[in-house]
């Protein structure tokens, strides 16, 4: 019978399933024999060692916005006339979007002008009065001179020169209050016809035509204008625990349910400095610049935003499962191995050693510790210890009887992408 071939390992094999090899123990008959009917049998589950870019990010999720947003209003009160413009329309600036019936309102221009044509015959009439004092102050001066009228003739003249003066200006009061009123009524009459203040799209329109619309406490929005859809931002609410971490300039990436496929780019611009709480919960809003020149991104949609706040590239990296993997003893001993076997070659390493992992050395498990820098989530990047690119860590150890395993494979042989059974 050929030897039992242990521990065979196909190079190519990313995740690859261990049965470790206890020849030794069989040939003495002693310790544990895996091929005994219902034994336990550990099976491990390993990974490579290797070397990757390492992007260690902040997860956040926000809405989609327009960079510039103009709500389009009424100042007057009336029913709308004529709609010109449809949701998603391309407008110009000054393009009229919709017109009100101006009816009411022409009759306020008609009725101010009007009354300013009566306060300018009023002033006049007031004018004509004060010439007639003037002529009457005269006389009654010249015949007081002559002795041939009373003083109190010529005080009472004299009053109502001034009367006469007060009322022009009064009159001419009037005159510029009813020219404010015809001004006034005109531009009310001016808005009736709704135009663009900015070139855009239409994102939103509130009203249809012979809807009644009412200004009379706040300016009802008809219309909602994008500016410019080619350049989008997302405000992301950072949790408070994450915001020490953003910095503005930093690379964002981002994920919209629309294009679940696709990874979109942005970067911070701003980091609002006034939080937010909503239960007891606070939060930041970090504002992301996103190019959208095929506008696939649309006003309104939640993006889920990671901001990339570290990377290192090319990075030595173990997967980690490795890390958080914890033998039992009982697994420890199946394996001949303890929570104290650790690497001379790790334990002399510098730096400190704040995780460790596990690899299989022979028909062993050996404990590696290591110092840890970045994380994405998957890996974690090894910056101490004395792993190499290629070696192999464990990232899961199960138990299976020798029964089963009969069944399928010698629990003795290496499965990967190449490997299988050893040869007898």
């Amino acid at each position: 019978m050929k030897k039992r071939e242990c521990n065979r390992v196909a190079d190519t094999a990313w995740l690859e399933t261990l049965h470790p090899c206890r020849d030794a123990r069989h040939r003495r008959g002693g310790g544990l024999r895996l091929h005994e009917l219902g034994a336990t049998l550990p099976a491990l589950t390993t990974a490579l060692v290797t070397r990757g870019d390492i992007v260690q990010g902040v997860a956040a999720s926000g809405t989609l916005e327009a960079v510039t947003t103009v709500q389009v209003g009424t100042q007057v009160s009336g029913t709308v006339a004529d709609l010109l413009v449809d949701f998603n329309d391309i407008v110009r600036k000054g393009q009229v979007l919709a017109r009100l019936d101006p009816s009411l309102l022409q009759a306020q221009v008609e009725q101010a002008d009007a009354g300013l044509a009566r306060a300018n015959a009023d002033a006049d009439r007031l004018r004509v009065s004060l010439e007639d004092a003037r002529i009457k102050l005269a006389r009654a001066t010249t015949l007081s001179e002559r002795g041939l009228t009373a003083a109190a003739d010529l005080e009472a003249a004299t009053y109502d020169l001034r009367t006469a003066q007060a009322q022009v200006k009064s009159g001419d009061a009037q005159v510029t209050q009813a020219r404010a009123s015809v001004n006034q009524s005109r531009v009310n009459l001016a808005h009736t016809v709704i135009t663009s203040p900015i070139d855009g799209v239409v994102i939103a329109r509130n009203v249809d035509a012979g809807q009644t619309v009412a200004a009379s406490m706040s300016a009802p929005t008809l219309f909602v204008l994008a500016a410019d859809l080619t350049r989008m931002r997302v405000n992301a609410k950072l949790d408070e625990s994450d915001i020490g971490l953003v910095k503005e300039g930093m690379d964002v990436s981002f994920h919209v349910d629309a294009y679940p496929n696709e990874t979109f780019t942005g970067r911070v611009v701003q980091v609002r400095l006034q939080g937010e709480v909503v239960s007891n919960v606070v939060t930041y809003v970090t504002v992301v610049d996103v190019a959208n020149q095929d506008l696939k991104l649309k006003p309104g949609m939640t993006a889920n935003v990671t901001v990339q706040v570290a990377t290192s590239a090319q990075a030595l990296r173990v997967p980690n499962l490795a890390l958080r993997l914890r033998p039992t003893a009982e697994q420890l001993a199946a394996l001949g191995a303890t929570a104290g076997t650790t690497t001379a070659a790790s334990a002399a390493g510098k730096g400190p050693m704040v995780a460790s992992v596990w690899r299989p050395v022979g028909t062993t498990l050996e404990r590696v510790p290591v110092q840890v820098g970045l994380s994405d989530g998957s890996f974690t990047e090894i910056r101490g210890g004395a792993l190499k690119a290629d070696d192999r860590v464990v990232t899961a150890i199960a138990s299976v009887t020798t029964a089963a395993a009969k069944k399928t494979a010698n629990p003795l042989t290496a499965t990967g992408a190449r490997g299988g059974p050893g040869t007898r």
